[in-house]
């Protein structure tokens, strides 16, 4: 794959709770030409009150509180940022996919027709790296990393598939 046909979207998620529609952020890494282009990360208000994973990302409800809910992120931020994407990048991509889907079906938002791949099954059948953490690959494909900051976990997503295809990997793998 030529570099300047890699245009893709890495998404990272966080969560309040254990309920996929209670996105609290969300990290968006947008790839053109093989290059990063924009990182961002996006507070979203969930629609539930409960927040367990505080410990984890360090956000709690008061951080959110006025922020837009997911209808809004998704519309103003998201969508924006999948233009010209061939694909959707997250690591443990069935956590992320969940997220959106159960979300937009919540909010009546049509579903993305985008190919996911997956970091985490990049890094284990690709690059055969193990354990298949994001912060273990990270550290093996020595990508900077704050795990759980969702633009950083987004943005480290990207370089995981930016090394792959410059080793070869082309998507639909």
């Amino acid at each position: 794959m030529r570099m300047r046909d890699l245009n893709f979207l890495a998404i990272d998620f966080e969560t309040a709770n254990h309920d996929p529609t209670s996105a609290c952020a969300v990290g968006l890494c947008k790839v053109q030409n093989g290059k990063i282009a924009l990182t961002s990360k996006h507070l979203i208000r969930p629609p539930h009150r409960s927040f367990y994973f505080s410990y984890l990302h360090g956000i709690r409800r008061e951080d959110v509180r006025k922020s837009p809910d997911f209808r809004e992120v998704w519309e103003d931020r998201v969508l924006p940022a999948l233009e010209d994407a061939a694909f959707l990048a997250a690591h443990n991509a069935a956590f992320d996919r969940k997220v959106i889907y159960e979300s937009c079906e919540q909010f009546g938002i049509e579903l993305p027709n985008k190919l996911f791949v997956c970091t985490m099954k990049l890094a284990r059948d690709f690059f055969e790296i193990l354990p298949t953490d994001l912060p273990n690959v990270a550290a093996v494909l020595e990508i900077e990393l704050q795990h759980h900051d969702p633009a950083s976990d987004a943005e480290a997503c990207a370089w995981i598939v930016i090394e792959a295809a410059k080793r070869g990997w082309k998507p639909g793998y």
